[in-house]
């Protein structure tokens, strides 16, 4: 079974950057360029993890998680911020939130988020 990633992502060049290399790996990828549009991909989409970027326009990565978080569908859902923003820059509020990882994309080469990806899902299977 193939898994199903959303990415949630405000730069189109990352997005689909991040979108072309998780399906070159057979991953169902749906994207969304906003944190509300990215709720309600997930309400109808409901992956097996969310790239999340934090500081995204209308809603950010927070406050979408947060929505998330309070659903029954979204309580569990694996979750991978995908930011530049440090860990130590983060909301205080996103650690109650229940991340699988962290990663800084600057830190990271696609490859190696991807690596990430596949390391998360193997803790569903």
């Amino acid at each position: 079974m193939s898994h199903s990633i959303a990415i949630i992502e405000d730069d189109p060049a990352i997005l689909f950057m991040y979108k072309y290399k998780l399906e070159l790996q057979g991953f169902i990828v749906q994207t969304a360029t906003n944190g509300a549009d990215g709720f309600k991909l997930c309400k109808l989409f409901k992956p097996s993890v969310i790239l999340l970027d934090l500081n995204m326009p209308i809603m950010n990565g927070d406050e979408m998680l947060q929505k998330v978080r309070a659903t029954e569908w979204g309580a569990s859902m694996r979750v991978i911020i995908l930011t530049n923003i440090s860990k130590s820059e983060a909301s205080m509020g996103l650690r109650f939130l229940n991340v699988d990882r962290y990663v800084v994309k600057a830190q990271y080469t696609p490859q190696q988020v991807v690596g990430v990806v596949t390391e998360v899902l193997e803790l569903v299977d």
